[in-house]
């Protein structure tokens, strides 16, 4: 009996699994027009799901954007510590940085990976958003662009097994290196990066990663000047419907919070 007790206590812990309630939209009626939210579950383990965290950096051209970050990323920082104790691989993805993290040990850990091409390139149509941002979306007009960062939001740790890339391939590789079968991405900005990166959304859709948007951890680069005319919140939430409908479902932190203290 003693001997049981002892390999039962050396046995390793079963994966925990995130209970998630994902929202999506479907039309119904093809052609129609009309949108209907759908709400999942899904039952995610931990140690085949990864975090990405999107250009979330230190400082933005465009002031009122600068300003919203500093605010997610207080948000953010406690949810990415807690993922990381309970064994979700946090991937910070921070572009045209990475001369900042060249000698930390998470850059060096994902550059000694072997590349591994993609299975996968989904044919997916790439219909236009819903907002106008042609003219940089700023909501501060007087802002000029210029690059104004240098690193990732320092408020966001990067610690434990985290690494640090702006690269869709090496993203890619150490997903199936690890066996990393799910993607939550959170950051900025949900029209521009979130979308459009070598390493976020679409690419990885394409690629067959299935991913997932951490909703209230985002924000669009849009100014309510442009169409449709509407307040930047709103603009924010009609790029995260666009999503839902063509790229991927979308989670609440908070959901995502609680299923990982219930994973524990």
């Amino acid at each position: 009996m003693r001997f049981l007790l002892v390999l039962a206590a050396l046995a390793p812990l079963a994966a925990a699994d995130l209970r998630l309630t994902l929202r999506s939209r479907v039309e119904a009626f093809k052609g129609s027009g009309v949108w209907e939210q759908v709400r999942v579950t899904r039952t995610l383990p931990t140690t085949r799901t990864g975090i990405l965290i999107c250009d979330m950096w230190d400082n933005h051209w465009c002031t009122a954007a600068a300003r919203r970050v500093d605010v997610l990323a207080q948000k953010m920082a406690p949810l990415v510590d807690q993922a990381r104790d309970a064994g979700l691989q946090i991937i910070h993805a921070p572009s045209d940085t990475m001369a900042f993290y060249a000698d930390t040990p998470h850059r060096k850990r994902i550059l000694s990976l072997p590349l591994i091409q993609p299975r996968l390139n989904l044919s997916l149509p790439d219909l236009p958003l819903p907002i106008d941002d042609a003219g940089g979306g700023c909501d501060t007009s007087a802002d000029k662009s210029y690059k104004a960062w240098t690193r990732q939001h320092p408020a966001i740790r990067i610690a434990g097994n985290d690494v640090v890339s702006d690269k869709g391939l090496e993203v890619y590789s150490l997903l199936e290196e690890k066996g990393i079968r799910n993607l939550l991405v959170m950051g900025v900005h949900t029209n521009m990066c979130v979308l459009n990166r070598t390493f976020a959304i679409k690419q990885m859709t394409r690629w067959g990663v299935p991913t997932i948007l951490v909703r209230d951890l985002t924000d669009s680069m849009y100014d309510p000047q442009d169409r449709p005319f509407v307040t930047h919140d709103q603009g924010t939430e009609l790029v995260i419907e666009h999503i839902e409908k063509h790229w991927a479902p979308t989670v609440l932190s908070e959901d995502l919070r609680r299923a990982l203290k219930e994973a524990k």
